[in-house]
Protein backbone atom coordinates (compact mmCIF):
# COMPACT_ATOMS: atom_id res chain seq x y z
CA UNK A 1 0.00 0.00 0.00
CA UNK A 2 3.04 2.38 1.03
CA UNK A 3 4.49 1.37 -2.58
CA UNK A 4 0.92 2.88 -4.30
CA UNK A 5 0.70 6.17 -2.33
CA UNK A 6 4.74 7.33 -3.19
CA UNK A 7 3.47 5.99 -6.30
CA UNK A 8 0.28 8.58 -6.96
CA UNK A 9 2.58 11.45 -4.92
CA UNK A 10 5.39 11.29 -7.73
CA UNK A 11 2.70 11.13 -10.38
CA UNK A 12 1.20 14.27 -9.02
CA UNK A 13 4.56 15.84 -8.84
CA UNK A 14 4.65 15.14 -12.41
CA UNK A 15 1.81 17.02 -12.99
CA UNK A 16 2.24 19.57 -11.20
CA UNK A 17 5.51 20.56 -12.60
CA UNK A 18 4.20 19.54 -16.29
CA UNK A 19 0.72 21.23 -15.63
CA UNK A 20 -2.81 20.80 -16.29
CA UNK A 21 -2.74 20.29 -19.57
CA UNK A 22 -0.91 16.48 -18.63
CA UNK A 23 -4.79 15.40 -17.42
CA UNK A 24 -5.72 15.85 -20.71
CA UNK A 25 -2.65 13.95 -22.07
CA UNK A 26 -3.20 11.16 -19.63
CA UNK A 27 -7.47 10.89 -20.50
CA UNK A 28 -6.35 10.62 -23.93
CA UNK A 29 -3.63 7.79 -23.45
CA UNK A 30 -6.47 5.90 -20.95
CA UNK A 31 -8.87 6.47 -23.77
CA UNK A 32 -6.54 5.33 -26.52
CA UNK A 33 -5.33 1.87 -24.13
CA UNK A 34 -8.34 1.02 -23.28
CA UNK A 35 -9.63 1.17 -27.37
CA UNK A 36 -6.65 -0.81 -28.36
CA UNK A 37 -7.21 -3.42 -25.28
CA UNK A 38 -10.38 -4.64 -26.50
CA UNK A 39 -9.58 -4.49 -30.37
CA UNK A 40 -6.92 -7.06 -29.41
CA UNK A 41 -9.89 -8.79 -27.05
CA UNK A 42 -11.67 -8.75 -30.19
CA UNK A 43 -9.50 -10.06 -32.44
CA UNK A 44 -8.24 -12.88 -29.98
CA UNK A 45 -11.57 -14.21 -28.14
CA UNK A 46 -14.54 -12.68 -30.44
CA UNK A 47 -13.47 -12.92 -34.10
CA UNK A 48 -12.90 -16.42 -34.41
CA UNK A 49 -16.17 -17.14 -33.20
CA UNK A 50 -17.52 -15.04 -35.69
CA UNK A 51 -14.98 -16.18 -38.49
CA UNK A 52 -16.28 -19.90 -37.76
CA UNK A 53 -19.86 -18.92 -37.98
CA UNK A 54 -19.04 -16.93 -41.66
CA UNK A 55 -17.17 -20.39 -42.39
CA UNK A 56 -19.57 -22.08 -41.75
CA UNK A 57 -22.55 -20.13 -43.07
CA UNK A 58 -20.32 -20.40 -46.18
CA UNK A 59 -19.51 -24.79 -46.36
CA UNK A 60 -23.53 -25.03 -45.71
CA UNK A 61 -24.57 -23.05 -49.03
CA UNK A 62 -25.59 -25.46 -51.75
CA UNK A 63 -24.81 -22.86 -54.49
CA UNK A 64 -20.93 -21.30 -54.09
CA UNK A 65 -20.41 -20.69 -58.01
CA UNK A 66 -23.07 -18.14 -58.77
CA UNK A 67 -22.78 -14.75 -59.13
CA UNK A 68 -25.12 -14.30 -56.47
CA UNK A 69 -23.40 -16.71 -54.54
CA UNK A 70 -20.29 -14.46 -55.19
CA UNK A 71 -22.10 -11.31 -54.15
CA UNK A 72 -22.95 -12.71 -50.68
CA UNK A 73 -19.58 -13.77 -49.89
CA UNK A 74 -18.32 -10.12 -50.52
CA UNK A 75 -21.02 -9.31 -48.19
CA UNK A 76 -20.01 -11.47 -45.11
CA UNK A 77 -16.19 -10.77 -45.57
CA UNK A 78 -16.85 -6.72 -45.79
CA UNK A 79 -18.79 -6.80 -42.70
CA UNK A 80 -16.50 -9.16 -41.01
CA UNK A 81 -13.60 -6.32 -42.51
CA UNK A 82 -15.66 -3.18 -41.07
CA UNK A 83 -16.02 -5.73 -37.56
CA UNK A 84 -12.28 -5.76 -37.83
CA UNK A 85 -11.60 -2.49 -38.20
CA UNK A 86 -14.09 -0.84 -35.80
CA UNK A 87 -12.41 1.76 -33.68
CA UNK A 88 -9.26 1.93 -35.29
CA UNK A 89 -9.66 5.40 -36.86
CA UNK A 90 -10.50 6.66 -32.92
CA UNK A 91 -7.27 4.85 -31.88
CA UNK A 92 -5.01 6.55 -34.87
CA UNK A 93 -6.90 9.94 -33.77
CA UNK A 94 -5.68 9.92 -30.32
CA UNK A 95 -2.36 8.56 -31.63
CA UNK A 96 -1.86 12.15 -33.33
CA UNK A 97 -3.61 13.95 -30.94
CA UNK A 98 -1.31 13.02 -28.11
CA UNK A 99 1.76 15.27 -29.69
CA UNK A 100 -0.98 17.81 -30.52
CA UNK A 101 -1.93 18.11 -26.99
CA UNK A 102 1.64 18.04 -25.77
CA UNK A 103 2.28 21.14 -27.49
CA UNK A 104 -0.86 22.78 -26.38
CA UNK A 105 1.05 22.34 -23.21
CA UNK A 106 4.31 24.19 -24.49
CA UNK A 107 1.77 26.89 -25.30
CA UNK A 108 0.70 26.65 -21.47
CA UNK A 109 4.12 26.81 -20.21
CA UNK A 110 5.76 29.55 -22.37
CA UNK A 111 2.87 31.70 -21.62
CA UNK A 112 3.43 31.31 -17.70
CA UNK A 113 7.53 32.44 -18.43
CA UNK A 114 6.11 35.18 -20.40
CA UNK A 115 3.84 36.30 -17.55
CA UNK A 116 6.90 35.71 -14.93
CA UNK A 117 9.11 38.11 -17.16
CA UNK A 118 6.60 40.91 -17.49
CA UNK A 119 6.05 40.77 -13.66
CA UNK A 120 9.73 39.82 -11.87
CA UNK A 121 11.53 40.97 -14.95
CA UNK A 122 14.38 38.01 -16.80
CA UNK A 123 16.16 38.21 -13.19
CA UNK A 124 14.72 35.89 -11.33
CA UNK A 125 15.66 32.36 -13.19
CA UNK A 126 14.15 29.81 -10.95
CA UNK A 127 10.62 31.48 -11.38
CA UNK A 128 11.47 31.23 -15.43
CA UNK A 129 12.89 27.47 -14.87
CA UNK A 130 9.20 26.24 -13.70
CA UNK A 131 6.90 27.73 -16.67
CA UNK A 132 9.94 26.09 -18.83
CA UNK A 133 9.28 22.78 -17.23
CA UNK A 134 5.93 23.16 -17.71
CA UNK A 135 6.24 24.00 -21.31
CA UNK A 136 8.35 20.71 -21.90
CA UNK A 137 7.28 17.79 -19.49
CA UNK A 138 3.87 17.94 -21.39
CA UNK A 139 5.51 17.76 -24.77
CA UNK A 140 7.63 14.85 -23.42
CA UNK A 141 4.38 13.28 -22.42
CA UNK A 142 2.28 13.29 -25.71
CA UNK A 143 5.67 12.36 -27.25
CA UNK A 144 6.20 9.22 -24.91
CA UNK A 145 2.04 8.27 -25.46
CA UNK A 146 1.79 8.75 -28.85
CA UNK A 147 5.16 6.49 -29.59
CA UNK A 148 3.75 3.87 -27.12
CA UNK A 149 0.26 4.22 -29.80
CA UNK A 150 2.02 4.03 -32.86
CA UNK A 151 3.86 0.99 -32.34
CA UNK A 152 0.85 -1.39 -30.43
CA UNK A 153 -1.70 -0.07 -33.41
CA UNK A 154 0.56 -0.79 -36.23
CA UNK A 155 0.87 -4.36 -34.80
CA UNK A 156 -2.80 -4.18 -34.42
CA UNK A 157 -3.63 -2.75 -37.75
CA UNK A 158 -1.47 -5.62 -38.91
CA UNK A 159 -3.19 -8.19 -37.53
CA UNK A 160 -6.27 -6.77 -38.94
CA UNK A 161 -5.22 -7.72 -41.72
CA UNK A 162 -4.16 -10.79 -41.61
CA UNK A 163 -7.66 -11.98 -40.18
CA UNK A 164 -9.30 -10.29 -42.70
CA UNK A 165 -7.22 -11.99 -45.44
CA UNK A 166 -7.31 -15.39 -43.38
CA UNK A 167 -11.27 -14.77 -43.83
CA UNK A 168 -11.18 -14.57 -47.90
CA UNK A 169 -9.01 -17.27 -48.02
CA UNK A 170 -10.96 -19.72 -46.16
CA UNK A 171 -14.10 -18.74 -47.93
CA UNK A 172 -13.25 -20.98 -51.25
CA UNK A 173 -13.87 -18.80 -54.27
CA UNK A 174 -15.15 -21.10 -56.75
Amino acid sequence: MLFLIELWESVREFIATGGDVLYVVAIALFLMWILMIERYWFLSAVFPKYREQVIANWDARADTTSWYAHRIRDRWISEAGDKLRQRMIMIKTLVAMCPLIGLLGTVTGMIAVFEVMAVQGTGNPRLMAAGISMATIPTMAGMVAALSGVFFSSRLEAKVKIAQESLVDSLPHH
